[in-house]
């Protein structure tokens, strides 16, 4: 049953995407992020719509009192596709941090770089890191919310690896709020593969984390802090709760 629901979420997709990046076309030629921006997130909730449908997985939203008005920094767990699309629904004016890649899929990338996601190039280092922290300047000037993986790639749910430098160098640049994020996305919608898994997806969000910690001390507390609330919504995480000072 669950392979018939994922194909039939698959071609709903698929279509959806299909008459969306076509009927974008207007958007991309009047250049309109605002307007490129609305459109990503129908689209998005119109995915998430499905994805409850098809698949019968919920959304759970815990913590949502601890997002600010205004530009934060959202660190969140990364095990799913569906980690790009519910922020897309959950902020008013959300910007992921995206790998390059995404930026070359017909009828997506366009509106991707339209909209004001930010792609970053993961292999090429300082240069990259430079190229992220400018870009994110003018969406944190402009009050959005800038939603990182700091794990740097999709991981299995209570998996423990190091943070990516990101995170740390756009706390600091932007003084704004960095809000660490926890989630078990990736028990219902495997970090590979399209068979989900009925149940409910939970999003922990917790408090701001100050955003001029030193380094070590900011992975840290971000580490600190998906323990909690993996451990207070009884999330997948690690049972051993140091910290690897390499990181």
């Amino acid at each position: 049953m669950n392979r018939i629901r994922a194909f039939l979420f698959i071609t709903y997709f698929v279509i959806l995407t299909l008459i969306m990046g076509i009927g974008a076309m207007p958007i991309r030629v009047l250049r309109r992020r605002d307007l490129a921006l609305r459109y990503a997130q129908s689209w998005s909730a119109l995915t998430l719509r499905g994805l409850r449908f098809f698949c019968r997985i919920r959304i759970r939203v815990v913590g949502a009192e601890n997002l600010p008005e205004g530009a934060c920094l959202i660190a969140s767990q990364h095990q799913s596709f569906f980690d790009g699309f519910i922020w897309m629904t959950l902020v008013p004016g959300p910007a992921y941090v995206i790998k390059q890649e995404l930026t070359r899929i017909p009828f997506i990338g366009p509106m991707l770089l339209l909209s004001g996601m930010v792609p970053v190039e993961r292999e090429a280092g300082a240069k990259a890191l430079r190229g992220l922290m400018k870009a994110t300047q003018a969406h944190f000037d402009a009050s959005r919310q800038i939603i990182i993986f700091p794990e740097g790639t999709r991981t299995l749910p209570g998996a423990r690896v190091p943070l990516q430098p990101g995170v740390v160098a756009l706390a600091k640049q932007a003084a704004a709020p960095v809000i660490p994020v926890a989630t078990n996305s990736g028990l219902h919608w495997p970090r590979r593969g399209w068979l989900m898994q009925p149940g409910e997806i939970t999003i922990a969000i917790g408090e701001a984390l100050p955003a001029n910690a030193g380094r070590l001390s900011l992975i840290d507390s971000i580490y600190k802090s998906w323990d909690r609330l993996s451990a207070r919504e009884d999330l997948p995480h690690p049972v051993d709760n140091s910290v690897d000072s390499k990181c």
